[in-house]
């Protein structure tokens, strides 16, 4: 038997399936929901509906790759492990710290958005000790035990998931009651005001086409769940479970939630640039529904920074096990709580760069281009992530009777082609176009450094 004061040399199943299930849910419902569906309504109607189910579907199916990865190899720390184990040490080198850069950027905007929802509150408090705070509680969080860290986004994602229930319980409920909406465009609740002059591109084919990348990087943190397998209770049994639902999360969360809306007022009149979730609230006579909004997006807002803050700890520790040298040997020790706790304090610090960068106005373009070009990096990394899959398919790993993709033949290169579309897609906004340039000169200088160092393989 092993000194207790001696650090192990694997992680804990810590996570149960409940806390599974909430953080894969959690990974899929962001403030992007709350605060920009208004947005996305606006650029195409109700066949934002059809944008969200079939990228929905594309995506369903990615995480049906990465399930059917972690099947037939359970104590595999995370997705990065597996493109190196298919595709090369340079493929796996390269996707492993591009994304550990989607998980960083994303959390300093995080950070800032949590900043100035709690200002709401506590408006005389600078931001930057609010940032502080934050960051010190949540790495807490993430040090002391796994548990900790999946009871933590368990009750944030809960707080999500009531607060969109809720707007679709009331919306049926208005339907049943007959509830007339009040306004000069109001009018009754009904699915009527959804498919009534029911247009597939009632503001043009070019606005239908911009809402894809809009919708995509709104479910971008979905393959959270694919870093948790070797922290997971009988994964065998849970990851299937939980991937299997991440379909009708889809179906419930988004696409029920924006209908339920849409059937509530007239989607013409609800307005862009605010959250339709406070408009709605406001409209059945809840004054107080800002606050109510501020109080669910600051958890969402906490939630997203408390599961990238661990994902970022995990990415860099399964960096580390893929080589031998200094630095690997240094991230790769865990702490006596089997929590990479190195790997989790240098993500950390830099995370906490925050209010630094915040003050400095020379760095905020720069850190506007780089968040977006990120979001673009996300399709380069899912697309390699898809190709290993296919690896894995045609190698002597495959377990034919494991946790199969369904229809792989066809779903497989479908995928692959739907994420070229989206990066496509990209090029029709002058925003986006600069992200997708970003994107490719990420792509080719460190995928070319990955190559000479660490050798890429793709036969």
């Amino acid at each position: 038997m092993a000194d207790k004061n001696t650090a192990p040399d694997s992680l804990q199943r810590g996570l149960s399936k409940r806390h599974v299930t909430m953080i894969a849910i959690g990974g899929t419902i962001g403030t992007g929901l709350f605060l920009g569906a208004g947005d996305s309504i606006s650029l195409t109607g109700p066949s934002i509906l059809f944008v969200y189910l079939l990228t929905g579907i594309f995506l369903y199916i990615m995480m049906r790759a990465i399930g059917e990865l972690l099947y037939a190899d359970p104590d595999n720390n995370s997705f990065v492990s597996f493109v190196s184990k298919y595709l090369g040490p340079g493929a796996g080198h390269f996707v492993g710290w591009s994304y550990w850069i989607t998980l960083i950027l994303p959390a300093m905007a995080e950070l800032t958005a949590i900043g100035k929802y709690v200002q709401f509150w506590l408006p005389t408090v600078p931001a930057w000790l609010i940032e502080i705070v934050v960051m010190l509680l949540l790495v807490g969080v993430n040090l002391v035990a796994v548990k900790f860290f999946g009871e933590a986004e368990f009750w944030f994602s809960s707080i999500k998931i009531i607060a969109i229930l809720g707007i679709i319980i009331t919306g049926i409920l208005m339907m049943i009651t007959g509830f007339k909406t009040p306004g000069v465009h109001g009018g009754v609740v009904s699915f009527a005001n959804i498919t009534h002059h029911f247009q597939l591109f009632p503001n043009g084919g070019m606005n239908f086409m911009m809402a894809f990348p809009m919708v995509f990087f709104a479910f971008v943190g979905i393959e959270f769940v694919g870093l948790m397998s070797a922290e997971t209770k009988n994964p065998r049994e849970v990851m299937p479970k939980v991937i299997n639902t991440v379909l009708f999360r889809i179906l419930v969360f988004y696409v029920g939630a924006l209908a339920i809306i849409m059937s509530i007022y007239d989607w013409h009149y609800l307005p862009a640039d605010q959250s339709p979730f406070v408009f709605i609230f406001k409209l059945i006579g809840i004054d107080w529904a800002a606050a109510l909004l501020n109080f669910v997006v600051l958890t969402a807002a906490m939630s997203a920074l408390n599961t990238l803050i661990y994902s970022a700890g995990r990415d860099v520790y399964a960096l580390a096990l893929e080589n031998t040298g200094k630095w690997q040997d240094y991230f790769k020790r865990l702490s006596t709580k089997a929590i990479p706790a190195r790997a989790i304090l240098f993500s950390a610090i830099l995370i906490m760069l925050t209010p630094v960068i915040n003050a400095l106005p020379i760095f905020e373009s720069a850190f506007n281009f780089f968040a977006s070009a990120t979001a673009a990096i996300t399709l380069v990394i899912y697309s390699l992530i898809m190709i290993a899959h296919r690896k894995y398919r045609a190698s002597a790993d495959f377990i034919e009777d494991g946790f199969k993709m369904p229809f792989y033949k066809v779903a497989s290169p479908l995928t692959l082609l739907f994420f070229l579309f989206i990066f496509g897609t990209l090029f029709l906004d002058k925003t986006d176009t600069i992200a997708a340039l970003g994107g490719i000169a990420w792509t080719v200088g460190y995928g070319w450094y990955s190559h000479k160092k660490y050798g890429m393989k793709f036969n």
